[in-house]
């Protein structure tokens, strides 16, 4: 007798659904989101897949910068996660591909085979002369 009969009262969720303050509630987050969206989350997702087109796109004579700074030439791509780089005369370097941050410039094939040819021509001259 002392304890009476409680009831459970609404929390109001369902009438503020109901109405447009609800919307008017939301709608500063929604804003944020769409702005940040456009103006972070996609301009990030166009550079990234630029970058990975420019990786897959790597082959021999590129000349490139690493992650650590060095710049160097495409020597060889081994395979689709190692790429070796000439970094000096003589010296190459096994380089994660994902590391490579920047291609400077892109050979022309003919202009490289032209380039390839001279230096073998050179390369026979010097031997004969021997």
């Amino acid at each position: 007798m002392l304890i009476s009969t409680a009831y459970a009262q609404g929390t109001g969720l369902s009438g503020m659904f109901d109405n447009q303050g609800a919307l008017l509630q939301f709608l500063p987050l929604i804003l944020i989101f769409v702005v940040f969206y456009f103006l972070l989350i996609r301009p990030q997702q166009k550079k990234a897949k630029e970058h990975r087109a420019t990786l897959d796109a790597l082959r021999r004579g590129d000349r490139v910068v690493t992650g650590g700074g060095i710049i160097g030439t495409v020597a060889r791509v081994d395979s689709p996660e190692e790429v070796t780089v000439d970094i000096a005369e003589g010296v190459r370097v096994r380089v994660v591909r994902s590391t490579i941050t920047n291609v400077l410039s892109r050979p022309d094939p003919a202009a490289a085979r032209d380039a390839a040819r001279q230096k073998d021509q050179a390369r026979a001259k010097a031997e004969t002369k021997e």
